[in-house]
């Protein structure tokens, strides 16, 4: 078996500024190397390697959110009349499901950081589910920062 072939790219240069003084270019080098027909970028020797940190998904999160959703389109769509019903129906505890419910409530910025993975390490469903303002800038404020 032969070892991996590695493809050096680019050369360290200093960063340019552009002829109009708007645009800087920046030359990182960066080696290829080629293993089982993949080809993978290594990074320089004398560099740490860095990644960003991995997105923290809350799935607890994301699975109330989601059937928050489905209960309040069940509810819109008059599929049940009351609260009381869906939670029967739904066989659930009905204090818990209007808790739940308002998370239909968060700001779209909020509730993009929970799909995304973007949320504070110390936001969880409990602190999600007691009471929050209705303001969505207040609610950034409490969940957010």
């Amino acid at each position: 078996m032969m070892p991996p072939k590695t493809i050096t790219i680019g050369t360290v240069e200093p960063p340019k500024l552009s002829r109009d003084g708007r645009t800087m270019v920046v030359s990182i080098p960066i080696s290829m190397r080629r293993t089982g027909g993949r080809r993978t970028v290594v990074a320089p020797a004398n560099v740490a390697p860095w990644s960003p940190p991995p997105p923290r998904v809350d799935n607890t999160i994301v699975k109330a959110l989601a059937r928050a959703h489905r209960w309040r389109g069940m509810l819109e769509s008059n599929l049940f009349a009351t609260v009381r019903d869906l939670s029967k129906a739904e066989k659930i505890n009905e204090a818990y499901l209007c808790r739940v419910l308002r998370l239909t409530l968060l700001s779209p910025k909020i509730t993009e950081a929970i799909l995304s993975g973007l949320l504070p390490d110390t936001l969880d469903l409990a602190k999600l589910l007691k009471p929050f303002p209705l303001e969505w800038e207040r609610q950034e404020a409490l969940f957010l920062r």
